[in-house]
């Protein structure tokens, strides 16, 4: 007696059941693979024959909602995913060309208010190089390829990689002088309580960036809670309260005063990392070191 094996389903099919999981209707999940919401239908019903008959998704008031086996399937459909991306972008240039896709990942923070001009004095040089910024604190995993170059704000820990120390950056307090003008300024460590701070919420800061401050750093110390980095940049902005800036980037807005600079203030390392395949790939080769320069020259600027 032979088994027949069963088909492999198709990429689309998979792309389509990721689009239903995210999105979490056909027509939503239509609309972002730009196809028909009929087409959507029939994948997941095909993917469902394919998988052995169990539904895939259950329909309710709110949408459609994910089985126990859609769940299950999801981590490794998102690994197919992650594949097929990075096959696009090793595909899209030869090594020795300079053009095609490169996937950077970096912080909130230095994707709107660091890496801008950077990336745009690469991308004047080298036209034919597309950038796909993920502004992100999550870290991605350079070591499955979910991006090809990160810029790290920690020393990285995963091996295989090819990392550069560009420096450190010195994060110090810092008030508007509209609340300073209302609220003072604080003179020792202890004042802080008196004050307004914006921090973190769930992201706890790494132990020994809390370690550097002679104080007390908890989550109820603060009144704004956020873990977006531009998010506690804009209310330190307008005034809401006290909070930690990098100098370079307060030293664009004038109101911005430096406070508490001998005893308050952390030190995070600036990295380059990649994974050590892709330095025989002139293009993704010509952006590590370019960051590299960029960032040494903003980490010294002040």
């Amino acid at each position: 007696m032979h088994c027949r094996m069963a088909k492999t389903p198709d990429w689309d099919l998979w792309r389509s059941f990721l689009a239903v999981m995210q999105a979490g209707s056909l027509s939503a999940a239509a609309r972002t693979l730009g196809i028909a919401q009929p087409t959507v239908g029939r994948h997941i019903e095909a993917l469902e024959a394919a998988l052995g008959g169990a539904p895939l998704f259950t329909r309710s008031p709110g949408g459609l909602l994910p089985t126990r086996a859609a769940r299950a399937l999801e981590p490794h459909a998102q690994a197919m995913a992650t594949a097929a991306e990075t096959l696009l972008r090793t595909a899209s240039g030869d090594a020795d060309e300079v053009r095609g896709t490169i996937r950077l990942t970096t912080s909130e923070i230095a994707a709107n208010e660091v890496l801008p001009p950077i990336l745009t004095t690469f991308r004047e040089a080298w036209p034919q190089v597309d950038i796909e910024l993920v502004a992100s604190n999550r870290l991605e995993d350079l070591l499955r390829r979910d991006v090809d170059i990160a810029v790290r704000m920690a020393r990285p820990t995963q091996e295989a990689l090819l990392a550069r120390r560009i420096g450190s950056l010195r994060l110090i307090l810092y008030g508007h002088r509209s609340y300073l003008q209302k609220h003072g300024a604080p003179r020792t460590l202890e004042d802080l309580r008196g004050h307004t701070l914006i921090g973190y919420d769930r992201a706890i800061p790494l132990a020994r960036v809390i370690e550097q401050i002679d104080f007390p750093v908890t989550r109820d110390l603060f009144a704004l809670h956020t873990d977006s980095e531009t998010t506690q940049l804009a209310m330190l902005r307008a005034g809401y309260g006290l909070g930690p800036c990098q100098p370079q980037i307060a030293a664009r807005d004038p109101n911005l005063v430096p406070l508490l600079e001998d005893v308050f203030g952390f030190d995070l390392e600036v990295w380059v990392v990649m994974h050590e395949d892709l330095k025989a790939d002139r293009r993704m080769r010509l952006l590590f070191d370019h960051l590299a320069t960029g960032l040494k020259a903003y980490v010294s600027s002040v």
